[in-house]
């Protein structure tokens, strides 16, 4: 019981400067999987200035492009980790969450939007936590650790060396993300921005997760790689949970990547949302999602950033992909995702 209770307290009172990080690993799928392709070379949707247009802007004014630097990205390798049972809050999402096994906690660590695993209000706050441990990220919504373990409203287990279908775990069936989607694959840390920088028109090789506003998206829609949606109110000719925008080769004005900034790595994250673009993932009022630098390396005011250095880009200085067919149902239809099962024909190794 001693040892037991020396681990949980070091899961509760977590000191964020410990320890400097090692090497980064990553939370990425294999190339072939949506987040990783590079859509430079795509065709705009037929209705894509239609769509921006009826969707308005973001949450914080018509050109208020911010980042959002609340979430975390842990690794349970780094520092060492307690497996978890997992407390189900009410309101446990069935069958579209998981149940069943363990979740790796690391020593050191947080929740969104806090340098500890106690502090949000996991009641009624998003609380959300992503923890990479070998070929999985574990995520969970509703966060919060004490001395009888996790405490989750849903619990998911990403395998990062499959390639999921268009419909990810299945049509319907959310995640630690309203839209079904696995959070972590499309954060971005400082490190990160900072390892692109360096190299020659340096971009993050990924997609990135963005938010709009509930009233500025299509009402009760989704579409691939989407598979759910959360609470959208918007025009029927808005901008769809899933949707993948593409920023322009000109924005803002008339300005470019070069024109836009000096700083190399704001260039790093307009070449990234040039060629791999972002999904629109959850409901919320700050546009961009990243990842805080709490345990990386590299701190976001080492590379001269902060939460306005995309200010002045516009929705309507993004065109949207081609969407493919809209979904209205939140019925969950798993797909034979999961443990000890026979995946399906549609995953790739």
């Amino acid at each position: 019981m001693r040892i037991l209770a020396v681990v949980l307290a070091a899961l509760v009172a977590v000191n964020s400067a410990a320890q400097a990080p090692p090497q980064r690993e990553h939370a990425h799928f294999p190339p072939g999987a949506i987040w990783n392709q590079n859509i430079s070379g795509l065709v705009a949707d037929v209705n894509s200035s239609t769509m921006t247009a009826a969707s308005v802007g973001w949450g914080t004014g018509s050109t208020a492009f911010q980042l959002d630097f609340s979430m975390h990205l842990l690794y349970a390798s780094w520092a060492g980790y307690a497996n978890q049972t997992l407390v189900e809050n009410a309101g446990y999402f069935l069958p579209d969450c998981e149940t069943g096994y363990p979740f790796p906690v690391p020593a050191i660590g947080a929740v969104e939007g806090w340098s500890d695993y106690t502090s949000c209000d996991y009641s009624s706050d998003d609380c959300h936590l992503s923890v990479v441990l070998g070929n999985a990220l574990y995520e969970s919504y509703q966060s919060g650790v004490d001395a009888n373990g996790l405490h989750s409203t849903c619990v998911i287990r990403w395998h990062l060396n499959l390639v999921y279908p268009p419909e990810q775990r299945g049509d319907g069936c959310t995640s630690a993300d309203a839209a079904g989607f696995p959070i972590g694959t499309m954060l971005f840390t400082p490190d990160d921005v900072y390892a692109a920088s360096l190299l020659t028109n340096g971009n993050l090789g990924h997609a990135l997760r963005f938010t709009l506003p509930n009233p500025n998206m299509r009402t009760n829609s989704y579409v691939h790689p989407a598979s759910h949606y959360g609470g959208p109110t918007g025009p029927s000719n808005a901008i769809p949970y899933g949707a993948r925008l593409r920023l322009k080769a000109t924005f803002a004005g008339g300005k470019t990547v070069s024109t836009f900034s000096t700083n190399e790595a704001v260039r790093v994250m307009l070449r990234t949302l040039q060629n791999y673009g972002m999904f629109l993932s959850d409901g919320g009022n700050v546009p961009l999602i990243a990842d805080d630098g709490m345990f990386s390396t590299k701190n976001w005011s080492d590379l001269t950033m902060d939460s306005h250095s995309l200010f002045g880009i516009a929705l309507s200085d993004f065109d949207v992909m081609p969407i493919g067919t809209v979904y209205t149902s939140q019925d969950c239809n798993l797909n034979g995702f999961g443990d000890d099962v026979i995946f399906s024909d549609s995953y790739e190794y």
